[in-house]
């Protein structure tokens, strides 16, 4: 069964999603910021994705052995507020100041943290090669930070940058063993709803909702909100989850190493963002390093319950 799936138009439809629409949410995530406040515009968009997605998930499956009880909205608030709001709401943040190739070849590190996370944690070891990978996908990372790169010199927007990929990091691991509804889907809707009322409880003391002018939201930028919530939160994760289930999760975390690539192309075209050569050399040895990472990824510390879990990564997306 899983053979035909690989070779079915959908299974391919399903790649192009995460490939080019994942890839596609850092430029969108610029357009929407242009004349929306980053943090409401994020809250604003899981909130919506949230709201469509759910009552589609929760009248699917078994809704009476599925039930979904308190624990699961304890983890769904924690999740959601790792992944979508630490992580896509950082990276929207940020964008104010970084260059939007830049913020997703920073994304590109979460399988890097992860690894690490991972070996803290005594859930998987990491052996000679995945500590090389380490060694070369943060000397990437570095490059990246560096002058002549793109990004700012303020530390305060590299701190914000890097918050990212560490809360969606802890987040996924995090979730790999949270209590969850047997529908994933389910467990995204509420994932993604929790994490949009955390992004607008957090716009407050922030400020962000005083500076959100109805009448100065440019169809440009209510497009790309819109797109956001719907493509990219709505279709692409639908797309993941099917493929998770159609395909080995090796297959689908190649995902990991072709969004920043198509971020920087995006990012170039339409808003004229400078790719240096040093730009391109960190992106080849994130890339790198990743492949090799998830090439050598040993065998979980788990029972056999538990790597079943291990094995179905976390959305990594804008």
């Amino acid at each position: 069964m899983r053979r035909a799936a690989r070779a079915s138009p959908l299974v391919l439809l399903s790649f192009a999603a995460i490939y080019l629409i994942w890839g596609s949410t850092f430029l969108a995530i610029r357009l929407a910021i242009e004349t929306i406040p980053p943090i409401p515009m994020a809250g604003v968009r899981f909130l919506a994705a949230g709201a469509l997605l759910f009552p589609i998930a929760y009248l699917s499956g078994d809704r009476r052995g599925d039930r979904i009880r308190p624990v699961h909205w304890r983890s769904a608030l924690i999740i959601g507020t790792l992944l979508p709001a630490g992580g896509t709401g950082a990276i929207s943040f940020a964008e104010q100041h970084v260059a939007s190739g830049i913020a997703a070849l920073m994304m590109t590190s979460i399988p890097l943290w992860m690894a690490i996370f991972a070996h803290l944690g005594r859930v998987q070891r990491l052996g000679g090669v995945g500590i090389a990978s380490l060694l070369a996908g943060f000397a990437g990372v570095g490059l990246l930070l560096g002058p002549g790169a793109g990004v700012p010199s303020s530390p305060l927007w590299l701190c914000v940058t890097l918050i990212a990929p560490l809360s969606w990091s802890a987040g996924s691991i995090y979730a790999r063993g949270a209590p969850k509804p047997g529908r994933a889907l389910l467990g995204s809707a509420m994932e993604l709803l929790c994490g949009g009322v955390v992004l607008c409880v957090v716009a407050v003391p922030l400020g962000e909702w005083g500076r959100v002018r109805f009448a100065a939201i440019s169809p440009l930028s209510a497009g790309a909100l819109a797109y956001l919530a719907v493509a990219g939160s709505l279709v692409a994760y639908s797309a993941y989850v099917f493929l998770l289930r159609s395909v080995s999760p090796r297959a689908v975390s190649s995902y990991a190493y072709v969004n920043p690539l198509v971020a920087l192309l995006l990012g170039w075209i339409f808003l004229g963002e400078r790719i240096t050569p040093l730009t391109l050399g960190a992106a080849a040895l994130i890339c790198v390093a990743v492949a090799a990472l998830l090439a050598s990824a040993g065998r979980p510390l788990r029972n056999a319950a538990e790597e079943k879990t291990a094995a179905e990564p976390e959305m990594a997306s804008a």
